[in-house]
């Protein structure tokens, strides 16, 4: 049945519900309310129903040093006492991101970070100096019944890549629905010659592009996880909606 005229019976019985009752004004004030916010909830579902997805992220990725944090302390109980001493940094990528309809499906997140070999933290420089200048590592993530409201959506890359490849320098994000229509999305880079605003993962001449030497200037590396499969899973926990595995 049209939804209009569902919404048009409803004022009609309602009217008729009235007009039967005796006259009685705390009655006839009471059928009046029933009525009119029976009419009001039948045109804010249909309202709400023909509106479409609202996503907005309120905040990107962060670049550089910025999106270096120390691993979070989980105690100090081993039963072989601390390995490795020395403090060791994550690359943690965070969005916070807004949704306004009453619940969404599911939204997918697809990541893609260039990191660049030069800033790594590792002190082998020689053993640097043979890899490519930049490694790219993407990773999708699907969120599952989110409410309206602001979330947050996370990658991470273990402490090694930052030492042996670097910290990131461009990052893009894109935000799908569940029909895989692309809803909103951005990037951003401080690398010379690949400009902010730009999908840089699908332009051939940057992602196949050459060094001086004939060496690939890109190297497609694996790694990029999910927050939720990391032990930053236990940080703020509530802003993370559930992750479709």
């Amino acid at each position: 049945m049209n939804k209009q005229y569902f919404i048009a019976g409803i004022a009609v019985l309602a009217a008729a519900s009235l007009a039967a009752a005796p006259i009685n004004r705390s009655t006839r004030s009471s059928s009046r309310s029933r009525a009119a916010a029976a009419a009001a909830a039948a045109a804010s579902e249909e309202g709400e129903e023909g509106k479409e997805i609202a996503v907005r992220i309120e905040q990107y990725p962060k670049l550089g040093r910025q999106a270096t944090l120390m691993a979070p302390s989980l105690g100090n109980q081993s039963t072989i006492g601390q390995a490795y001493t020395k403090p060791r940094s994550w690359i943690v990528l965070e969005a916070k991101y807004q949704t306004q309809a009453r619940c969404i499906d599911q939204l997918t997140f697809e990541w893609h970070v260039l990191l660049e070999t030069k800033s790594a933290t590792s002190k082998d420089k020689e053993g640097q100096a043979k890899l490519a200048p930049y490694s790219y590592f993407s990773q999708t993530v699907t969120y599952v019944n989110i409410p309206r409201g602001t979330h947050a959506a996370s990658v991470c890359l273990h402490p090694s890549y930052l030492e042996q490849y670097g910290e990131p320098k461009a990052v893009g994000l894109v935000v799908k629905d569940g029909n895989g229509k692309e809803i909103v999305g951005d990037a951003f880079s401080e690398i010379q010659g690949i400009k902010s605003h730009t999908k840089f993962w699908e332009d051939d001449k940057i992602m196949n592009a050459k060094t001086a030497g004939d060496q690939p200037m890109i190297e497609r590396r694996q790694g990029l996880q999910d927050r939720s499969k990391t032990l930053w899973a236990l940080v703020n926990p509530n802003d993370f909606e559930l992750v479709l595995q």
